[in-house]
């Protein structure tokens, strides 16, 4: 009886362990789901909050791309446009210049005038200052100045009494030519057989000097630009 008793009593023990084992898993169970299931949640309301993030932070990176390749294309406009400006006031002699070329330094003859010559036949005229000009030009030449003046298209070589008027200044001897081309060609192109500058030295004995240079410096043109009667032509569609 009594080992009977005592089985009973272990079994019933048993039992109540048993169930309080049951009890726990279950609670512990619950307790798991349900915190497995917020912690689900909070990590998609993160995500989304980042994909958002990521989706805003991928428009800006799209706009300021767009914004770069905008500044860019502006300042490549701009850049093209500068060229194009500093290319016109090159060809226009607005601005300094450099580069290679001649120096003609010519002065008044001082011979001894012969019987029946004038004083005006030792002196250097604008006649031949416009000659030397255009064989200069003829032979290359990119640029000219004489005595500083910058020689244009509408530059004039004139005399004005007894001085020589070049851009409307006065210039008085002795004269320097500047003139940027290749040397080689400008000085053959001046100094050529029978040509003019040739004549100034050797046949009627003006001083004549001629040197070739690797770097000239001729001013920009400073003179007055004015049309008062042209204007630029307007472009009309060609009718067939």
């Amino acid at each position: 009886m009594r080992s009977r008793g005592a089985q009973l009593s272990i079994a019933i023990v048993c039992i109540v362990l048993g169930i309080m084992l049951a009890i726990q898993f279950k609670t512990t169970e619950r307790y798991e789901k349900s915190a497995s299931g917020s912690r689900t949640e909070e990590l998609t309301l993160a995500l989304n909050t980042v994909t958002e993030e990521r989706d805003v932070l991928a428009e800006e990176v799209i706009s300021l791309r767009e914004k770069l390749e905008n500044a860019r294309q502006t300042d490549q406009a701009m850049a093209d446009l500068q060229e194009d400006i500093i290319k016109a006031n090159l060809y226009a002699a607005l601005i300094p210049i450099e580069g290679a070329g001649i120096i003609i330094t010519l002065n008044d003859s001082t011979r001894t005038l012969q019987a029946g010559e004038s004083v005006s036949d030792g002196l250097i005229h604008d006649s031949d200052l416009l000659m030397i000009v255009n064989e200069l030009k003829a032979s290359g030449a990119e640029a000219i100045s004489i005595n500083g003046e910058r020689i244009v298209a509408m530059s004039e070589i004139r005399c004005a009494g007894t001085t020589i008027l070049v851009n409307w200044n006065k210039i008085a001897p002795p004269f320097t030519i500047k003139a940027i081309g290749n040397p080689d060609m400008l000085e053959s192109g001046v100094m050529i057989k029978g040509g003019y500058l040739e004549s100034l030295k050797i046949h009627l004995g003006f001083p004549v000097n001629i040197s070739k240079e690797e770097r000239i410096e001729i001013p920009a043109y400073n003179g007055r630009v004015k049309f008062n009667y042209g204007s630029p032509l307007e472009k009309t569609e060609k009718v067939e």
